[in-house]
C-alpha cells in the first residue's frame, strides 16, 4: 500500500489499482482530497495495473465540494485537473459508490468510465440549494446520460436519486450487494479488462442531446411549469441556461465554458452568498455552548399528545412517521374521532401514499379519553387552548399523572414556559416545543428553554427534533419567543401603514416582491380573520372587527381584506378600501401616498431591531439562529439569508439611521435597541455578536 497523502492511499489487487479516500466526515473535495486524487491517478496511470477503482472509506462516497473553501484562493490541483486525470486515464476507471455521491462527488464519478453502487446509495447535484449550479461539468455530462428533461429536473430540484432509479437512468452501470462494494467493484474492473470494455467518456456521448435539439419547446415548457416554484431565485434559471448550452454549444468544451461563466455569475452574486450563509447557519443552530454533543439524553420510546385538533394531530404524525408510538388524549369522543380521521386523510392525501404505509403509521397512534393513558409516556406534549389558566391546569394534572423522568412539553406559541413549569414539582423536566402549523409539514421547531429546564431535556429535545425531520432552534423564555415576537413588529406596522394611506394589497405586494410567499393581509384572509375574534365583544374598533361583523372573514366566506372569486383568486376590494378610508377620516388624518421603500423598511427594520433585543436579552444564542427561525417558520426568502443577515447586508448603521428617522416621525415603536446602537457605533455586524 502506498500512502499518497494523509487522506489517500493506493493499493494493487492483482491487475486492479484501488485508490481509497478517507477524509471524514463526508470525503468532501478539499485541497487535500484533490491533491491525493490527482497524485494517486497519476501514479496508477503509470503503474502496471490494467484498471482502476476509486472508492471511499467511512459513511459515504465524495459527498460534494468543501463549501468552506468557496470564495478563497484555490490551493493545489483544481477539480477539473482531477477530472482530467480520471477521464483521460488509458485504463478503465470504475467509481464505487456508497452513501451519497453529491455535487462535485457525482461530477467526479461522471468522469469515471463506469459506476457501480450499493442499493442504499444516492446520487444528485444539489448545488441549486446553495444558490449555485454544478460547476465542474455536471450540467454538461448529466443530460448526456439521462436526457435533457430529467437533467433539468435534477439540477433545479437538487433531488437525491436512489441507486435503483440512477441505474434505470444510466447514471449507475451496476448495482452491487450491500457490504460487498470493494470486491464487487474490483470484479467489475477485472471483467472490463477481460471483455475489452471501451473507455466510456460521457463527454463524447451526444445522442441524448440530439433528442432535445429537435424539441425547442422543452426549455420553455419547463420554465413555465416551474415559474411559481423558482420565483425570486437566480440559480434555477442559470442551471436551465447551462443545460441549454449543453444542447446548443458547438462542442463539449464550449458548453463547459458557458457553464463556468454561469457558475461564476451565481458565485459572485448576493443570493448564493446568502444561501451558503444559511447552509452553515442551520448546522450552527444545533450547537448549544453549555449543552455539548455528549450531554446525556433520555430515551423516548413512547409519546403522549394532549389534544387531537389540527396542532395535536399534526404533532402526532411527526412521531408516527418515524415509528414512535403516540397516545392521543382528548376530552370528547367526537373530537378524538375527528382528529384521528383527519390524520388518516392527511396520510391518504400524501404524494405517493401507499395503503400499507398509511396503515403502518396509523397503527402507531392510539386514541384515548383517559388522562391516565399518558402515565407511562416518555414525553408528553400538550396542544390545548392557548390560555395560561388552562395550561397550568393541564400541567398540574400531568405532574400528578405522568411517570417521573418523563419530559413534559408545552406547545405554547407565546406564553411563559417558566410560569407553566412553576405549577409542577419537576420544572427541570418542563420544556417548550413550539411546532408550527401545519405541524406535519412545517420544518421549524422552536425549543424553549425554561429557567430550570435540565440540560439532558434540552439535549434530548434537540436530537429528537432531528429524528422527526425538524430544524430545531433553541430560544429563551419571552413573549412570542423568537419568531412571533418579531412577527408582531411587522404586523403592527402593516396595520399602522393602512391607517396612514397604504392599501393592504400594496403592503402584500411589496412583501411578496421581497420574496415572502404572501403578505400579512393575504395570510389573514387565508387563516381566517375571525381567529380570536368574538362576535359578542366586537365593537367595530378595528378594520378587522368591521370586516368580521360584515361576515367578510377571509377566503372561506369569499371575502375578507380581498374579494375572492369561485377559484379563490384575490382581487382588491372597494368595500375594504371604503372601510379603511372611513377609519382614516374618523381619525382626523388625511391619507398620504406611501412608497414601496417605506413600506418595506417600516415592515422589516423593526423586526431586525427586535431581533437585536432578543440577542441582547440572551433569548437567542446567535443572530444566525434568528435567521433559521425566519427561513423555516415564516417564509423569509432563503436567498436573502434571514432578517439579521439582511440587516448586516443593508448595514447596521443604515438600519439604525432609518429607525431613528422613523422614531422622529412615528414615535417610540421605532426606538432603537441598545445593541443596534452599540454595533453601529463600533462598526460591527450582528454576526459579530457573541453571547458573553
Amino acid at each position: 500500500m502506498t500512502q499518497i497523502n494523509p487522506v489517500t492511499t493506493l493499493t494493487h489487487e492483482g491487475d486492479v489499482a484501488v485508490i481509497t479516500l478517507n477524509s471524514p466526515p463526508v470525503n468532501a473535495l478539499s485541497a487535500n482530497v484533490r491533491e491525493g486524487l490527482f497524485e494517486a491517478f497519476t501514479q496508477a496511470n503509470a503503474s502496471p495495473a490494467k484498471a482502476i477503482v476509486l472508492i471511499c472509506e467511512g459513511r459515504t462516497f465524495i459527498a460534494g465540494a468543501d463549501i468552506s473553501e468557496f470564495g478563497g484562493a484555490m490551493k493545489g490541483p483544481s477539480l477539473p485537473d482531477v477530472q482530467g486525470a480520471i477521464e483521460g486515464s488509458p485504463k478503465p476507471v470504475i467509481a464505487a459508490i456508497h452513501g451519497t455521491a453529491l455535487g462535485g462527488g457525482l461530477e467526479v464519478a461522471l468522469c469515471a468510465h463506469y459506476r457501480v453502487a450499493v442499493p442504499s446509495a444516492k446520487v444528485g447535484l444539489p448545488e441549486v440549494n446553495i444558490g449555485l449550479l454544478p460547476g465542474a461539468g455536471g450540467t454538461q455530462r448529466l443530460p448526456r446520460i439521462v436526457g435533457v428533461e430529467k437533467a433539468l429536473e435534477m439540477v433545479t430540484s437538487g433531488q437525491h436519486v436512489p441507486a435503483k432509479a440512477a441505474a434505470e437512468m444510466g447514471l449507475v452501470d451496476e448495482i452491487v450487494p450491500e457490504g460487498q462494494l470493494r470486491e464487487s467493484a474490483i470484479a467489475f474492473a477485472n471483467r472490463a479488462v477481460a471483455e475489452g470494455k471501451p473507455l466510456v467518456k460521457v463527454r463524447e456521448n451526444n445522442a441524448r442531446l440530439e433528442e432535445a435539439r429537435g424539441n425547442t419547446e422543452v426549455f420553455a415548457n419547463f420554465r413555465k411549469a416551474n415559474a411559481r416554484k423558482f420565483r425570486g431565485f437566480n440559480a434555477p434559471e442559470n442551471n436551465i441556461k447551462a443545460i441549454e448550452a449543453a444542447v446548443s454549444a458547438g462542442s463539449f468544451d464550449e458548453g463547459l465554458a458557458e457553464e463556468r461563466r454561469l457558475f461564476m455569475e451565481l458565485m459572485m452574486g448576493p443570493q448564493s452568498a446568502a444561501q451558503r450563509y444559511y447552509f452553515f447557519a442551520e448546522r450552527q443552530a444545533q450547537k448549544i455552548p453549555d449543552v455539548p454533543d455528549d450531554t446525556p439524553t433520555r430515551p423516548i420510546k413512547k409519546v403522549g399528545v394532549l389534544g387531537a385538533g389540527t396542532m395535536g394531530g399534526g404533532i402526532s404524525m411527526n412521531f408516527a412517521n418515524v415509528g414512535i408510538p403516540v397516545t392521543i388524549v382528548e376530552v370528547k369522543e367526537d373530537a378524538l374521532e375527528r382528529g384521528l380521521s383527519t390524520i388518516r386523510k392527511n396520510y391518504e392525501r400524501s404524494r405517493g401514499a401507499k395503503p400499507e404505509e398509511t396503515e403502518r403509521r396509523m397503527s402507531m397512534l392510539t386514541g384515548s379519553l383517559d388522562f391516565e393513558a399518558l402515565a407511562d409516556c416518555d414525553l408528553v406534549i400538550e396542544a390545548v387552548f392557548e390560555r395560561m389558566d388552562i395550561k397550568k391546569d393541564v400541567f398540574t394534572r400531568l405532574d400528578k399523572t405522568v411517570k417521573q423522568g418523563a419530559i413534559l412539553a408545552t406547545n405554547t406559541s407565546y406564553l411563559n414556559v417558566d410560569e407553566i413549569a412553576s405549577v409542577t414539582s419537576r420544572p427541570q423536566d418542563v420544556i417548550g416545543l413550539h411546532f408550527f402549523s401545519p405541524a406535519n409539514v412545517m420544518k421549524l421547531l422552536e425549543i424553549i428553554r425554561g429557567e430550570k429546564t435540565g440540560k439532558d431535556v434540552i439535549s434530548t429535545s434537540m436530537k429528537l427534533a432531528k429524528q422527526i425531520g425538524k430544524v430545531a432552534v433553541l430560544a429563551g423564555v419571552c413573549p412570542g419567543f423568537i419568531g412571533n415576537r418579531m412577527l408582531s413588529q411587522r404586523q403592527r406596522e402593516a396595520q399602522k401603514l393602512v391607517l396612514e394611506g397604504a392599501m393592504p394589497w400594496d403592503i402584500d405586494r411589496v412583501l411578496y416582491e421581497f420574496g415572502f410567499p404572501m403578505g400579512p393581509f393575504q395570510m389573514g384572509d387565508l387563516a381566517g380573520l375571525d381567529i380570536g375574534w368574538v362576535k359578542e365583544n366586537s365593537k367595530g374598533e378595528t378594520i378587522r372587527d368591521v370586516l368580521c361583523e360584515m361576515d367578510r372573514r377571509g377566503q372561506k366566506t369569499g371575502a375578507g381584506y380581498y374579494d375572492y372569486d369561485e377559484n379563490r383568486t384575490a382581487k382588491p376590494s372597494p368595500v375594504t378600501e371604503q372601510i379603511i378610508n372611513d377609519f382614516i377620516s374618523k381619525s382626523g388624518r388625511n391619507p398620504r401616498k406611501i412608497d414601496d421603500q417605506e413600506i418595506l423598511e417600516r415592515c422589516i427594520y423593526p423586526m431586525i431591531n427586535e431581533g437585536a433585543k432578543i440577542l441582547e436579552e440572551g433569548k437567542a444564542i446567535r443572530s444566525s439562529d434568528i435567521d433559521v427561525v425566519w427561513v423555516n417558520g415564516y417564509g423569509w426568502p432563503v436567498y436573502r439569508g434571514g432578517p439579521m443577515y439582511f440587516g448586516d447586508q443593508v448595514g447596521v448603521g443604515q438600519v439604525l439611521a432609518k429607525m431613528q428617522e422613523f422614531q422622529g416621525q412615528h414615535g417610540d415603536d421605532f426606538k432603537p435597541s441598545a445593541l443596534l446602537e452599540r454595533l453601529a457605533a463600533e462598526g460591527k455586524k450582528f454576526s459579530d455578536f457573541k453571547q458573553s
